[in-house]
């Protein structure tokens, strides 16, 4: 009797052991899991971080602004559009399409989302060739075509292209003749500019330089007098005169106009502030004084 109790109790103890064992590799197993789970949402996340920051300069998007893109005549390679999408403005584009014999893609939304650059789309993108930039001597031949003194906006390295997009609509819209940007360490027009710009991006001559100094520099020396932007500026900018051959500077979105760029310029004028926050958007301090230019040049 003694002897059975021994072994039984031998083979409990076995299958305590056993089944410890199944639970810790069940642990060690689902540990496991969690871990390589972790490393693929971690991954993932690289993934889609890596996926939002990139951008693609032939892309155009969004109703309007490809409705600007065919109606200003620019060339276009192909437009994508999402499946069952055919109300409103997207008529009128396919219409375009068409008589321009352009080749006209439908996919259906999950394609169409991979696709997109921006979340707001409105079911059409368009492919084109990559923005022509234009020289600054077109910006000043077009002033001399229109018969009208040159209207510049010179941004010193506006690095947002929600900004960049935003002040290219203004622009367009009080008749400045052409916008200068440097190439580097500045935004470069892609497909959310356009977006933002509403296609007014198709309308306006942009120059790349390598240096905004030297180009500022030439722009005097063609008869252009350069207004600059900066906190520090004694005058404000509705007491300064803004008629004439003029180009205004618009400053980083942190740290304003360089200071060998604010030596280059002939006068400075500020924005007056009265709440706590003393700084404005870059895109509506454009706004702000571009209209200024635009009230004492017209009215």
């Amino acid at each position: 009797m003694a002897e059975k109790r021994v072994n039984k109790d031998r083979r409990k103890a076995s299958r305590r052991d056993d089944n410890r064992r199944k639970d810790n590799r069940g642990i060690a197993d689902r540990r496991g899991i969690e871990r390589r789970s972790d490393l693929r949402r971690e991954e993932d996340k690289k993934g889609v971080k890596k996926n939002a920051e990139k951008t693609f300069d032939d892309q155009v998007e969004g109703r309007n602004a490809v409705l600007e893109l065919l109606e200003a005549g620019k060339d276009v390679n192909k437009i994508y559009i999402t499946k069952g999408e055919r109300h409103g403005s997207i008529n009128k584009i396919i219409a375009i399409a068409k008589e321009r014999k352009i080749i006209i893609v439908e996919k259906d939304k999950m394609q169409m989302e991979t696709m997109a650059q921006n979340e707001n789309y409105q079911g059409v993108i368009a492919v084109v060739p990559p923005f022509e930039y234009s020289e600054v001597g077109d910006i000043l031949a077009l002033a001399e075509e229109r018969e009208e003194n040159p209207f510049v906006l010179i941004l010193d390295g506006i690095e947002d292209t929600h900004n960049l997009g935003a002040i290219i609509r203004t622009a367009e819209t009080a008749g400045v003749h052409g916008i200068i940007i440097p190439k580097r360490r500045a935004a470069a027009v892609n497909s959310t500019v356009s977006k933002v710009s509403c296609g007014a991006v198709e309308h306006m001559k942009i120059a790349r330089v390598n240096n905004i100094s030297d180009t500022i520099v030439k722009l005097k020396e063609a008869g252009l007098w350069i207004c600059g932007t900066a906190i520090d500026a004694e005058k404000y900018y509705f007491n300064q005169d803004l008629t004439g051959p003029l180009g205004i500077v618009i400053g980083n979105e942190g740290k304003g106009i360089s200071e060998l760029v604010k030596k280059n310029c002939d006068f400075l004028v500020k924005i007056p502030m009265k709440g706590k926050v003393t700084s404005l958007n870059a895109s509506v301090s454009t706004g702000i004084i571009v209209y200024e230019a635009f009230k004492q040049r017209d009215f």
